[in-house]
């Protein structure tokens, strides 16, 4: 009888040659299919983080319809208004030829800005300014992370679409970062509808220091401002209306201080939160000279018109801090880093100027929370 070993193909092969023939089967797959492997990989793995955008989303809406809801009685048709909402976009205007391209940026942007909190009063009724102002930053955060989901999404369909590995590779080189992004939204909806102050209101909080028991008045757009004296020297303070979830407009604020009403300004100190390196310890803080404010570039273009016309040196301090911080509860060291900014800036205006000079401090920044 014969024996089956007699009549196996691989008689006689011994396992180091198996392992040869084996690798060289693998190399031949991968020659041949390693693209379309690495198409598909890369293809789920973006599809997951296109679920998790969404999965983001959903909650955001969820919560923001919720706020609404509880002030709305029966929360009749605000579902799908607020859906409405989420879809909203604000058109730039076309920059072809630059002139005057920062002005009309800005009315564009206080258009938008009129129309939605607009919309927001007609939906919430009788309501005060800090629940318009929750409600306009819950509605922004939510339409934020819907525009982030369906352009990721977009492109994450135009990619399996088109077999196009070049388009999903490089949507899952920027995925992380996006999601962070997302997260850093997601995670704010919680601390805006409780109206907890926010790291981004570190600026505002070092103004609000410098008003206590001096009175207030409106000076722009959501903006007040209270004139102090401080060792010898007039000092203008101004900083968002608080508690409500503004940022005013400081850069107007500071034209009418220095246009309309004449103020012979010698120094300008604005306080800012910045958002930290990776390295970088929460809190830290770092001092500097020009505009410190984010946003479009409008109000930091008034700025600096404004001063470098009137020959006004700016001094900037920043509280470094990362985007999810900048944009949830204010942390501990946010709130110390701001204490230490406090006598910083009492540091620069006897540094920097002297006794009868008058001196602007602004506080820039979300001032929710964060009174006067």
């Amino acid at each position: 009888m014969t024996s089956p070993l007699a009549t196996s193909p691989f008689s006689g092969i011994d396992f180091s040659t198996l392992l040869s023939l084996a690798s060289y089967m693998l190399f031949f797959v991968f020659i041949v299919y390693g693209q379309r492997i690495q198409y598909y990989i890369t293809a789920n793995s973006v599809g997951k983080g296109v679920n998790r955008l969404n999965l983001i989303r959903q909650k955001a809406r969820e919560e923001t319809i919720s706020y609404f809801s509880k002030i709305v009685s029966a929360g009749k048709g605000v579902s799908e208004r607020i859906d409405e909402f989420l879809d909203y976009v604000t058109i730039m205007p076309v920059d072809i030829d630059p002139k005057g391209l920062v002005q009309k940026i800005g009315h564009v942007a206080n258009t938008s800005d009129e129309r939605l909190r607009g919309e927001v009063k007609n939906l919430l009724p009788n309501s005060d300014l800090v629940a318009v102002s929750v409600a306009q930053n819950l509605l922004e955060v939510s339409s934020a992370l819907n525009q982030i989901h369906k352009v990721v999404r977009h492109f994450y369909l135009t990619g399996k679409k088109t077999n196009s590995y070049i388009t999903l590779i490089q949507l899952q080189m920027i995925m992380p970062q996006l999601i962070e992004i997302a997260d850093a939204l997601g995670k704010a909806i919680y601390s805006i509808e409780l109206g907890q102050p926010i790291g981004d209101g570190a600026g505002p909080l070092v103004a609000s220091r410098f008003l206590t028991n001096v009175p207030k008045e409106p000076i722009a757009k959501d903006t007040v401002m209270g004139v102090t004296e401080f060792k010898g020297r007039t000092l203008y303070v101004m900083k968002a209306e608080g508690p409500a979830g503004y940022v005013g407009q400081p850069g107007v604020a500071m034209e009418k201080i220095v246009e309309e009403m004449k103020v012979p300004l010698n120094a300008v100190i604005m306080v800012d939160a910045a958002l930290k390196l990776e390295g970088e310890k929460t809190g830290e803080i770092a001092e500097g000279v020009g505009a410190a404010i984010g946003g479009l570039g409008v109000e930091k273009f008034e700025i600096e018109e404004v001063t470098s016309k009137h020959n006004i040196p700016v001094y900037a301090v920043l509280i470094k801090l990362s985007e999810v911080e900048a944009i949830t509860a204010m942390r501990k060291e946010i709130a110390d880093a701001a204490e230490k900014v406090y006598e910083i800036v009492q540091r620069i205006i006897e540094q920097k100027t002297k006794e009868g000079d008058k001196v602007l401090l602004a506080g820039i920044g979300n001032t929710l929370g964060v009174g006067q």
